[in-house]
């Protein structure tokens, strides 16, 4: 076997596995409201329950079903994640094009901006925006975005730098191709690669920093379940009911696995296709 096909068959593996994986988190957005077994917000007799043929993963402290939270707060958890990173791509994809393709004064200013979003740690700054703005869904959403933009399109820009020079460009160029259709159709869909492994990674992380807001309460506010306020709301009881805290937790780390393991096999593969 040549040293190519090794690491492309591993990194096939991984897509294979992080696809199957995602499709139960698809599932599970999709189909959430007729899979919960009961309202997230409907309260049992007892709190704090222990795993019952009723409640699968027992009760919380007000005697609501954690399974079905778990569920309905995964769709919502996931939901936010995907729209913030949507918009975020879309801002990357133009902002790095346009910076990379056109250069010069452009790029500078864009590139200066960019940077001064990007000083700042990502939870910190997602902190401080959504705290100012208040804890909305969309604001939520909107603030995700923002942090996540500059890394997305510096990860565009550099590839594009390289491309806009290549012999195929040029030949469109000297035939009077528009510019805006070069960049469009001749530039962009060479630097898909890194773009699509890039955003693997930053839906995995924007899962992470969704939650800890969540924790921190600067997520939607209630009754709408989601895992980051599960973990808060639980975190005391958690010696007398630790399926509370378990629950999401796993959740968490599965979700955010399945796009860590997803990018690495999309990273393998490409690299290899591309050499």
């Amino acid at each position: 076997m040549s040293e190519a096909a090794a690491p492309r068959g591993t990194g096939r593996l991984l897509v294979i596995v992080g696809a199957v994986m995602l499709a139960a988190l698809l599932a599970l957005v999709i189909l959430g409201p007729w899979i919960a077994p009961y309202s997230p917000s409907k309260t049992s007799a007892g709190s704090l329950a222990g795993p019952t043929a009723q409640h699968w993963l027992g009760t919380d402290s007000i005697g609501r079903d954690v399974l079905s939270r778990l569920i309905i707060g995964g769709r919502g958890t996931l939901l936010i994640t995907v729209a913030a990173v949507a918009i975020a791509l879309a801002a990357g994809l133009l902002l790095g094009l346009t910076s990379g393709y056109v250069g010069g004064r452009t790029d500078q200013v864009i590139m200066r901006l960019l940077d001064v979003v990007f000083a700042f740690p990502v939870f910190l700054l997602a902190i401080a925006v959504v705290a100012a703005l208040g804890p909305t869904l969309r604001n939520l959403i909107l603030t995700i975005a923002i942090v996540y933009t500059p890394t997305l399109a510096r990860v565009v820009r550099g590839p594009v730098l390289s491309v806009k020079r290549w012999d195929h460009v040029e030949a469109a160029r000297s035939v009077g191709v528009g510019e805006f259709t070069i960049a469009v159709r001749h530039v962009l869909p060479l630097v898909i690669s890194p773009v699509l492994v890039q955003t693997s990674l930053t839906l995995a992380n924007t899962i992470f920093t969704v939650t800890a807001l969540s924790f921190l309460g600067l997520g939607p506010p209630p009754p709408d379940p989601n895992w980051g306020s599960m973990l808060a709301d639980a975190r005391q009881f958690m010696e007398l009911a630790p399926l509370t805290v378990i629950g999401p937790a796993v959740a968490i780390v599965f979700a955010s696995l399945t796009f860590v393991v997803l990018a690495n096999g999309l990273r393998e593969v490409l690299d290899v296709a591309g050499r």
